[in-house]
Protein backbone atom coordinates (compact mmCIF):
# COMPACT_ATOMS: atom_id res chain seq x y z
CA UNK A 1 0.00 0.00 0.00
CA UNK A 2 1.57 3.23 -1.11
CA UNK A 3 1.11 6.48 0.73
CA UNK A 4 1.76 9.91 -0.73
CA UNK A 5 4.13 10.58 2.15
CA UNK A 6 6.75 8.46 3.93
CA UNK A 7 5.32 6.62 6.92
CA UNK A 8 7.40 6.22 10.09
CA UNK A 9 6.32 3.65 12.64
CA UNK A 10 7.69 4.98 15.92
CA UNK A 11 7.73 1.62 17.68
CA UNK A 12 10.14 -1.24 18.23
CA UNK A 13 7.25 -3.62 18.85
CA UNK A 14 7.60 -6.68 16.60
CA UNK A 15 3.83 -7.11 16.80
CA UNK A 16 3.09 -3.59 15.53
CA UNK A 17 5.61 -4.07 12.72
CA UNK A 18 3.94 -7.37 11.79
CA UNK A 19 0.45 -5.83 11.79
CA UNK A 20 1.51 -2.90 9.59
CA UNK A 21 3.42 -5.19 7.23
CA UNK A 22 0.53 -7.66 6.96
CA UNK A 23 -1.88 -4.78 6.28
CA UNK A 24 0.25 -3.89 3.26
CA UNK A 25 1.84 -0.66 4.47
CA UNK A 26 5.36 0.36 3.53
CA UNK A 27 7.09 2.12 6.39
CA UNK A 28 10.37 2.70 8.14
CA UNK A 29 10.94 2.37 11.86
CA UNK A 30 12.41 5.14 13.99
CA UNK A 31 12.11 5.35 17.74
CA UNK A 32 12.92 8.24 20.03
CA UNK A 33 13.03 7.01 23.65
CA UNK A 34 10.27 8.62 25.70
CA UNK A 35 9.33 8.41 29.35
CA UNK A 36 5.99 6.65 29.71
CA UNK A 37 4.63 8.75 32.56
CA UNK A 38 1.15 10.17 32.91
CA UNK A 39 -0.76 12.13 35.55
CA UNK A 40 -1.86 9.85 38.40
CA UNK A 41 -5.41 11.24 38.30
CA UNK A 42 -5.82 10.68 34.54
CA UNK A 43 -8.72 8.33 33.70
CA UNK A 44 -7.30 4.97 32.52
CA UNK A 45 -9.20 5.29 29.21
CA UNK A 46 -7.15 8.39 28.32
CA UNK A 47 -3.69 7.06 29.22
CA UNK A 48 -2.78 5.13 26.01
CA UNK A 49 -3.65 8.01 23.64
CA UNK A 50 -1.85 10.45 25.95
CA UNK A 51 1.30 8.30 25.89
CA UNK A 52 1.10 7.80 22.11
CA UNK A 53 0.80 11.58 21.62
CA UNK A 54 3.83 12.17 23.87
CA UNK A 55 5.85 9.72 21.76
CA UNK A 56 4.81 11.53 18.57
CA UNK A 57 5.65 14.95 20.03
CA UNK A 58 9.32 13.92 20.11
CA UNK A 59 9.29 14.03 16.29
CA UNK A 60 7.61 17.44 15.91
CA UNK A 61 10.75 19.61 15.64
CA UNK A 62 12.25 17.72 12.69
CA UNK A 63 9.03 16.82 10.88
CA UNK A 64 8.93 17.44 7.14
CA UNK A 65 6.44 15.54 4.98
CA UNK A 66 6.48 12.31 7.01
CA UNK A 67 3.55 10.67 8.73
CA UNK A 68 4.46 9.58 12.26
CA UNK A 69 2.54 6.66 13.75
CA UNK A 70 2.86 5.99 17.50
CA UNK A 71 0.90 3.65 19.74
CA UNK A 72 0.69 2.55 23.34
CA UNK A 73 -1.25 -0.33 24.88
CA UNK A 74 -2.44 -0.82 28.44
CA UNK A 75 -4.19 -3.69 30.16
CA UNK A 76 -6.84 -2.61 32.66
CA UNK A 77 -8.43 -4.80 35.30
CA UNK A 78 -10.71 -3.47 38.03
CA UNK A 79 -9.91 0.05 36.76
CA UNK A 80 -6.17 -0.43 37.43
CA UNK A 81 -3.51 -0.38 34.72
CA UNK A 82 -1.14 -3.33 34.77
CA UNK A 83 1.96 -2.61 32.74
CA UNK A 84 4.86 -4.80 31.65
CA UNK A 85 6.06 -7.15 34.38
CA UNK A 86 9.19 -6.25 36.31
CA UNK A 87 10.27 -9.89 36.71
CA UNK A 88 9.05 -13.50 36.78
CA UNK A 89 7.16 -13.07 40.04
CA UNK A 90 5.40 -9.98 38.71
CA UNK A 91 4.43 -11.90 35.53
CA UNK A 92 2.98 -14.72 37.67
CA UNK A 93 1.05 -12.18 39.74
CA UNK A 94 -0.39 -10.47 36.66
CA UNK A 95 -1.45 -13.67 34.93
CA UNK A 96 -3.03 -14.93 38.16
CA UNK A 97 -4.90 -11.63 38.44
CA UNK A 98 -6.24 -11.98 34.86
CA UNK A 99 -7.19 -15.65 35.33
CA UNK A 100 -10.95 -16.35 35.19
CA UNK A 101 -11.79 -12.66 34.67
CA UNK A 102 -12.66 -10.10 32.03
CA UNK A 103 -10.25 -7.23 31.47
CA UNK A 104 -9.91 -4.36 29.02
CA UNK A 105 -7.09 -3.76 26.59
CA UNK A 106 -6.89 -0.17 25.39
CA UNK A 107 -4.55 0.83 22.59
CA UNK A 108 -4.02 4.51 21.94
CA UNK A 109 -2.71 5.79 18.63
CA UNK A 110 -1.30 9.10 17.50
CA UNK A 111 -0.89 9.93 13.82
CA UNK A 112 1.01 13.14 13.29
CA UNK A 113 1.93 15.21 10.24
CA UNK A 114 3.14 18.78 10.18
CA UNK A 115 -0.47 19.79 9.44
CA UNK A 116 -2.39 17.75 12.02
CA UNK A 117 -2.29 15.51 15.07
CA UNK A 118 -4.90 12.77 15.36
CA UNK A 119 -5.27 10.75 18.54
CA UNK A 120 -7.62 7.85 19.08
CA UNK A 121 -8.12 4.90 21.37
CA UNK A 122 -9.73 1.52 20.84
CA UNK A 123 -10.93 -0.79 23.61
CA UNK A 124 -11.35 -4.57 23.52
CA UNK A 125 -12.73 -6.76 26.31
CA UNK A 126 -10.84 -10.02 26.88
CA UNK A 127 -12.04 -13.00 28.94
CA UNK A 128 -9.60 -15.57 30.32
CA UNK A 129 -10.55 -19.03 31.52
CA UNK A 130 -9.19 -20.10 34.90
CA UNK A 131 -5.45 -20.53 34.28
CA UNK A 132 -3.63 -23.31 36.09
CA UNK A 133 -0.29 -22.72 37.79
CA UNK A 134 1.25 -25.11 35.26
CA UNK A 135 -0.10 -23.10 32.29
CA UNK A 136 1.15 -19.83 33.77
CA UNK A 137 4.58 -21.27 34.55
CA UNK A 138 4.92 -22.95 31.15
CA UNK A 139 3.96 -19.72 29.39
CA UNK A 140 6.43 -17.58 31.33
CA UNK A 141 9.28 -20.04 30.76
CA UNK A 142 8.49 -20.63 27.08
CA UNK A 143 7.41 -17.16 25.89
CA UNK A 144 9.21 -14.71 28.24
CA UNK A 145 6.36 -12.13 28.26
CA UNK A 146 8.37 -9.38 29.91
CA UNK A 147 7.89 -6.87 27.08
CA UNK A 148 4.10 -7.19 27.06
CA UNK A 149 1.48 -5.17 28.91
CA UNK A 150 -0.31 -7.47 31.32
CA UNK A 151 2.36 -10.17 30.82
CA UNK A 152 0.72 -11.78 27.83
CA UNK A 153 0.48 -11.77 24.07
CA UNK A 154 -2.91 -12.63 22.59
CA UNK A 155 -1.12 -14.50 19.78
CA UNK A 156 1.03 -16.57 22.17
CA UNK A 157 0.34 -19.87 23.98
CA UNK A 158 -1.55 -18.30 26.89
CA UNK A 159 -3.80 -16.38 24.52
CA UNK A 160 -4.43 -19.42 22.36
CA UNK A 161 -5.41 -21.73 25.21
CA UNK A 162 -6.63 -19.22 27.78
CA UNK A 163 -8.74 -16.60 26.05
CA UNK A 164 -12.35 -17.73 25.76
CA UNK A 165 -13.91 -14.52 24.46
CA UNK A 166 -12.85 -11.29 22.77
CA UNK A 167 -15.26 -8.38 22.35
CA UNK A 168 -13.61 -5.94 19.97
CA UNK A 169 -10.56 -6.06 17.75
CA UNK A 170 -8.00 -8.84 18.12
CA UNK A 171 -5.42 -6.40 16.73
CA UNK A 172 -6.13 -3.85 19.45
CA UNK A 173 -5.10 -6.53 21.95
CA UNK A 174 -2.05 -7.35 19.82
CA UNK A 175 -1.00 -3.69 20.01
CA UNK A 176 -2.46 -1.75 17.06
CA UNK A 177 -6.12 -1.22 16.07
CA UNK A 178 -5.31 -1.49 12.39
CA UNK A 179 -8.90 -0.93 11.28
CA UNK A 180 -8.79 2.53 12.88
CA UNK A 181 -5.27 3.28 11.61
CA UNK A 182 -6.31 2.31 8.07
CA UNK A 183 -9.29 4.70 8.22
CA UNK A 184 -7.03 7.58 9.25
CA UNK A 185 -4.33 6.83 6.65
CA UNK A 186 -6.77 6.36 3.75
CA UNK A 187 -6.57 10.05 2.80
CA UNK A 188 -2.83 9.64 2.13
CA UNK A 189 -3.16 6.52 -0.03
CA UNK A 190 -2.10 6.55 -3.66
CA UNK A 191 -4.59 4.42 -5.61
Amino acid sequence: MYLARPLILASNSPRRKEIMHNAGFEFSVKVIPTDEVFPKDMPVEEVPAFLAKNKAACFSENLNDEIILCADTVVVIENEIINKPADINDARRMLSLLSDKVHRVITGVCIMTKEEVITLADTTYVTFKPLSEWEIEYYIQKCHPFDKAGSYGVQDFIGMIGITKIEGSFYTVMGLPIHRVYEELEKYMVR
